[in-house]
């Protein structure tokens, strides 16, 4: 069983930057892939990063590419997610979720683990 708890959500401008922390409970957490999702009011849940066990591995959605950076730190149970330049449409409920593999994954069904959110709001 894994506990997840994402912070560093909040409103920030256009073109601002934030950086998303998901802490892990468990001793297994080098054991997970870890990915970023997110969803917009009205909006189906989407995948915005991942990254395998061992973070050398990691893979972005096109809107992501350039601007967001997933990174964990094994040793302290904890991943990342800094994202710069942000837009408007960036504005989401961001969650973390850790996958039952090793291995980078960007579908919702592959992940066993979910924390509650963070929101996400950038202004124009």
């Amino acid at each position: 069983q894994v506990q997840l708890v994402e912070s560093g959500g909040g409103l920030v401008q256009a073109g601002g930057s934030l950086r998303l922390s998901c802490a892990a409970s468990g001793r297994t957490f080098s054991s997970y892939a870890m990915g970023w999702f997110r969803q917009a009011p009205g909006k189906e849940r989407e995948f915005v990063a991942a990254i395998n066990w061992s973070g050398i591995s990691t893979y972005y959605t096109d809107s992501g590419k350039g601007r967001f950076t997933i990174s964990r730190d094994n040793a302290k149970n904890t991943v990342y997610l800094q994202m710069n330049s942000l837009k408007p449409e960036d504005t989401a409920i961001y969650y973390c979720a850790a996958a039952r593999f090793r291995s980078v994954r960007t579908n919702t069904d592959e992940y066993a683990y979910w924390g509650q959110g963070t929101q996400v709001t950038v202004s124009s």
